[in-house]
């Protein structure tokens, strides 16, 4: 015998619908990545999950093209520059590069990446902080956007702000002499 289920058990079975019941792993990896990168609203994973497959789709739709066809080599040739340029693919080799395109690459080209990449800091915990108080430019432009992506040829010109009180103190350890720390 089965006891009557109560009202908010009723209301719960509602919600799920146990005869078309998906196990999907996809969940615990995109959890991984929002908690490894940092990714602070949801949106912001998605809409990378939507770039990278756009990608792929268009660099699929270019390799069914004829090989020879003028317009095929200018669009595949202007696509790789791109991916190229924002620091997607590693090389400008050819379109199967772009297959390897995920979301993961669209993370990697963050702020917060970038700076641990150039080993400003040790763990994602400090660039998130140096970007949302306002720490961090990139070229003459000041980041307080977690979001913003980094391209290849702006990686150089990541450096702190001039009034950034982090600046000053890196600037006043470079300046001390190993000997007056002796004496």
């Amino acid at each position: 015998m089965v006891r009557k289920l109560k009202f908010h058990e009723q209301k719960l079975l509602k919600q799920v619908d146990f005869l078309n019941w998906k196990v999907t792993d996809h969940n615990q990896h995109e959890l991984r990545v929002l908690r490894c990168y940092r990714l602070q609203p949801l949106e912001d994973y998605t809409c990378y999950n939507q770039l990278s497959s756009a990608v792929r789709e268009l660099a699929r739709r270019l390799r069914d093209l004829p090989e020879r066809d003028p317009f095929c080599i200018r669009a595949s040739a202007t696509l790789l520059d791109k991916l190229y340029a924002s620091g997607l693919v590693p090389t400008r080799g050819s379109l199967e590069l772009c297959d390897l395109i995920t979301a993961l690459s669209f993370c990697r080209s963050r702020p917060l990446t970038v700076l641990l990449k150039l080993r400003v800091a040790q763990h994602l915990q400090a660039p998130v902080a140096f970007v949302d108080q306002g720490h961090l430019r990139v070229g003459s432009d000041v980041v307080t956007d977690p979001a913003f992506l980094v391209m290849r040829s702006m990686e150089d010109f990541v450096t702190w702000v001039d009034s950034s009180k982090i600046k000053q103190q890196v600037l006043e350890y470079e300046e001390r002499d190993d000997f007056d720390l002796e004496v």
